[in-house]
């Protein structure tokens, strides 16, 4: 009765007038920074922080919030269309998304993007409403071991979205983590492979990374390639083909589930969040798949289950900051600090000491959701007409995108010339045929290993063992190791089967 009680006050918070109209603000500038790189909804929220402080609490942190899963919606336009990802979560969209938008299938990708992230997120709001304070207890239970673990079992996970070979995929997870390590020391602050730079300190940008590896470097190919316009990007001849079709639900249905389900869970591991969740999802797709070989060209799966897994880890990640005081990441981290300015500490107390907060914010991410699917389906045929800009403008248009999203991170022309510096590294990788995302990925997850690594160490005295010490930590290492050897298990049964007999050399 008393849940009955807290989503008919959410309601009553969220549809207030002046309440409504902060959530629809919320979720259009959210996509709209979503569709733009390099921004990205932690500045965006930064940047609008000052705003809020004589707006009302609830008004001001169900804005905020829109932002940021609004954000989720919009970064898998650019990954689909024209392949830069708006986020790091939509990298791994653009494996499948834009091969889809090159057969004339934009439509479809984008639609599936759309619904699926929608029935995302009422799913994980869902499940905030009815499990968050249990789950979120699982949250406490992770520490530095138990990070270092699910980040190697990350990695290793990573190694399986690229099509090619798992060697070159390692290779790309190694220069991914030797990349990471560039700036200064996150322990000892002392500077590593800086070069006396001062702008490689704080490291690379992954905004910058992921621009050049992807935008700037494809359009490089289409150059160097030199097709025309009809046979670069497919054009959708029927209205109703800009629709998924009911074998893309077919198809779908099972993927938006499984993500939904894999991204709320990652989504309350503070450190998980987005990322992880939606190269996990797609690498579970394509394990489940019949046809696994599909990946990479343009099935549909591809899209699907990871867009659900990001949006669902996104809403997921308010579960330990609003029930624990715990920021899952760096955006939670902002908007914790927007609640403390209006003098409200998130926590166990805050389901009890400010109700209203707390039911309104998770009533709003339904209504949010609704808006987003509103806004974003209609405007399908307008982002599909983009195609059929002639390549020797849309290339062009790309790159001024690029550079203007590069520049816009610290105004700085050093970025620029950053991204131009890997949108040549990510053509070369194309000649080399490595896949550029196991790199990226493994970029954003280095971090997060180092520092987990090194404070897990710490904790152990210098031992290793620690890691194993830890059941949870145990239980994941030991499935990144049964992953590892997963090929050259297959290998070796291969190698077996003429020797068995009755059965033909």
């Amino acid at each position: 009765m008393d849940l009955l009680a807290g989503i008919a006050q959410g309601f009553s918070v969220a549809m207030a007038p002046m309440t409504l109209l902060h959530c629809v603000a919320g979720v259009i500038i959210g996509t709209a920074i979503g569709v733009l790189p390099g921004l990205g909804p932690t500045a965006t929220i930064s940047l609008l922080l000052p705003i809020t402080y004589r707006l009302d609490p609830v008004a001001s942190v169900i804005m905020l919030s829109g932002i940021y899963y609004g954000a989720m919606y919009g970064s898998s336009i650019t990954a689909i269309l024209v392949r830069i990802p708006g986020e790091a979560a939509s990298i791994v969209t653009c494996i499948d998304g834009y091969e889809m938008a090159r057969r004339g299938r934009a439509g479809p990708a984008l639609g599936i993007s759309a619904f699926g992230s929608f029935i995302a997120g009422i799913v994980a709001t869902i499940g905030i409403v009815l499990f968050g304070p249990l789950l979120s207890g699982v949250a406490i239970r992770f520490g530095p071991a138990e990070y270092t673990a699910l980040v190697v079992l990350g990695l290793i996970l990573v190694t399986h979205v690229s099509g090619g070979s798992v060697t070159r995929s390692l290779v790309m997870v190694g220069l991914g983590l030797l990349a990471s390590t560039i700036g200064l020391d996150p322990i000892a602050g002392s500077e590593r492979f800086t070069l006396g730079a001062l702008f490689l300190q704080d490291g690379l940008d992954i905004a910058v990374m992921a621009m050049g590896l992807f935008g700037v470097a494809e359009v490089l190919a289409l150059a160097e390639r030199r097709l025309k316009p009809s046979e670069l990007l497919a054009q959708p001849r029927r209205t109703r083909d800009l629709l998924p079709s009911r074998d893309d639900w077919r198809r779908s249905a099972a993927p938006i589930g499984r993500g939904s389900l894999v991204g709320f869970a990652l989504g309350l591991l503070p450190g998980g969040g987005a990322l992880i969740a939606s190269f996990a999802s797609y690498v579970m797709e394509k394990r489940l798949s019949r046809t696994p070989e599909r990946f990479g060209s343009g099935a549909i799966e591809g899209v699907a289950g990871p867009e659900s897994a990001n949006n669902a880890a996104a809403q997921a990640s308010f579960v330990p900051l609003l029930s624990l005081g715990i920021p899952s990441n760096v955006v939670m981290g902002v908007l914790m600090g927007a609640l403390m300015i209006h003098g409200i500490t998130p926590g166990p107390m805050l389901l009890q000491s400010q109700p209203a907060l707390f039911w309104g914010v998770i009533v709003s991410m339904f209504i949010g959701n609704v808006m987003l699917i509103i806004l974003n389906v209609p405007l399908l045929p307008v982002f599909v007409a983009l195609l059929r800009i002639p390549q020797r403008i849309l290339s062009p248009l790309i790159l001024v995108f690029c550079v203007v999203g590069a520049y816009s991170l610290n105004n700085s022309t050093t970025d620029v010339a950053v991204m131009g510096i890997f949108g040549l590294l990510g053509w070369a990788m194309r000649k080399a045929r490595l896949d550029p995302a196991p790199f990226l990925l493994a970029f954003v997850l280095g971090s997060l290993f180092e520092r987990s690594l090194r404070q897990a160490l710490l904790i152990g005295g210098g031992s290793p063992m620690i890691l194993l010490q830890k059941p949870i930590s145990a239980a994941l290492l030991s499935a990144a190791a049964l992953l590892l050897l997963l090929p050259i298990l297959r290998w070796g049964v291969r190698r077996l089967r003429p020797a068995v007999p009755g059965k033909a050399p």
